[in-house]
């Protein structure tokens, strides 16, 4: 079969870390939602905290919606050209540094980009099962060798 008659999907992972890199919440949604969608989903799993995001969940209503209906607040970097432009506070930048540094962890040390699934069912597990080794790692980490939590290359023995 030639390259030209095979359908590829693409799919992208939105997650909740907390400050310290442990995943609190995530969901998979096709590559052509925009991000924004997922925030609705937020709003069922979290309520009266901080959210740092990306440039991709850049939208002053849902921020507005967000905060009025579970008392969410977003934080998204303003792009440079935006009207209203302020760099963003530093403590949130190293805080997105940790987090962009999991999703490092995620490509490079566990491959989650290099799927060969034959459905998505299969998709979903193995990206599932890449998570819950990267988690059951930090908790080893944490709470058996005394260690920190995101030192993800050590050996466990």
């Amino acid at each position: 079969m030639s390259l030209s008659k095979l359908t590829f999907y693409g799919y992208k992972l939105h997650a909740v870390c907390s400050i310290n890199g442990v995943f609190q919440s995530f969901d998979l949604s096709p590559a052509s939602v925009h991000d924004i969608h997922y925030l609705q989903d937020i709003k069922l799993q979290l309520s009266d905290c901080v959210i740092l995001a990306d440039k991709g969940y850049l939208s002053s209503t849902i921020q507005l919606d967000l905060f009025n209906e579970v008392n969410i607040q977003l934080e998204t970097p303003k792009r440079k050209n935006q009207k209203d432009y302020k760099p963003q506070f530093y403590q949130f930048k190293k805080f997105r540094k940790r987090i962009e540094t999991l999703f490092s962890q995620l490509c490079d040390q566990f491959m989650i980009r290099r799927n060969y699934a034959k459905s998505f069912k299969g998709f979903k597990t193995r990206i599932l099962s890449k998570i819950t080794t990267l988690t059951t790692i930090q908790y080893l980490n944490r709470f058996v060798f005394g260690r920190n939590i995101n030192n993800l290359k050590i050996n466990l023995t």
